[in-house]
């Protein structure tokens, strides 16, 4: 067996998949073009969220490649039922980031709270703007989670142990048990939250699920957290609420496109991000790792 990574992952993973007695090929550079041109010659492919694999890839994978992992939970950079018609299996490891992104989206929620980008950039300046900075605690904010999947449920759980309270909008989810999460529709959740914290897969369902109109239904006094996936926000629109103060500030971990080119946002003094962290934890890529290895075994 013969197997492509094309993004990096932890070099213990690498290892692993060395001990299974297979070639392993890593060219985490490779573009499309090169992409093209070699991908036929694999077994199966490993990839993260950098590379993505539509139709035409596809095309010219099928007949050699017999799986695609992503290495991580989504799989919208993969054109999922295209490869399985074409009898190649698409696998990712949806549990082993979970924490790690969730924690990230909290870690945001503090950030944004207590203005800590702010502070540490007034006080490298020689400032101490301690009167103008008075923040909020987490544990008193109503928390809105959109998508209750894995990471959103995580998310949920977090937030909660602090105090918070929980509203919950997914159309797949009609009830959670165990957990004390209010499910809303998204109407309710968008004017009741002060903070927004988005969890859920880019699809042309979700496509700027979040625009003009759901953002006008937020709190002036609300925040935006994105740790999911670009798209799922219409960056246009949020610029202009965020410039007009129609909501407090916004802090996103993924983009439309990325690295971003546009660049606005960035000149914005309530937002803030990060470059697509939500995996980028130790633990996180070594459980995304270890997930990988297993699954490339059961393939022998």
């Amino acid at each position: 067996m013969r197997v492509l990574i094309c993004d990096a992952i932890a070099k213990e993973a690498v290892d692993g998949l060395k001990g299974l007695g297979i070639e392993v090929v890593e060219n985490t550079s490779v573009e499309k073009e090169e992409l093209a041109g070699i991908i036929a010659d694999f077994d199966g492919v490993i990839i993260r969220s950098r590379t993505k694999i539509r139709e035409d890839l596809i095309d010219i994978a099928a007949g050699s490649v017999k799986f695609i992992i992503r290495a991580g939970v989504g799989l919208d950079n993969i054109a999922v039922e295209y490869a399985r018609e074409k009898g190649i299996e698409v696998i990712n490891t949806p549990e082993a980031s979970t924490n790690g992104v969730a924690e990230l989206a909290v870690g945001h929620m503090f950030a944004l709270l207590r203005h800590i980008p702010q502070a540490t950039a007034s006080m490298k300046k020689g400032e101490w703007p301690k009167k103008k900075l008075k923040g909020n605690e987490l544990g008193s904010c109503t928390v809105g989670i959109i998508g209750l999947g894995r990471i959103g449920r995580r998310t949920a759980e977090l937030v909660g142990s602090l105090g918070s309270k929980v509203l919950g909008y997914d159309p797949y989810v009609k009830e959670v048990q165990g957990m004390n999460i209010k499910i809303a529709e998204l109407d309710e959740l968008l004017t009741c939250s002060d903070i927004v914290s988005l969890h859920l897969p880019h699809t042309d369902e979700t496509h700027y699920l979040i625009g003009e109109e759901e953002l006008g239904k937020m709190k002036n006094s609300a925040y935006l957290v994105n740790c999911a996936r670009g798209g799922v926000i219409d960056e246009d629109a949020l610029y202009k609420a965020l410039k007009n103060e129609d909501i407090r500030g916004a802090a996103l971990d993924v983009f439309e496109e990325e690295p971003p080119t546009d660049l606005k946002l960035m000149k914005l003094d309530n937002f803030i991000c990060t470059p697509h962290l939500g995996a980028q934890a130790v633990e996180s890529s070594n459980r995304v790792g270890e997930e990988v290895v297993k699954k490339v075994a059961s393939k022998l």
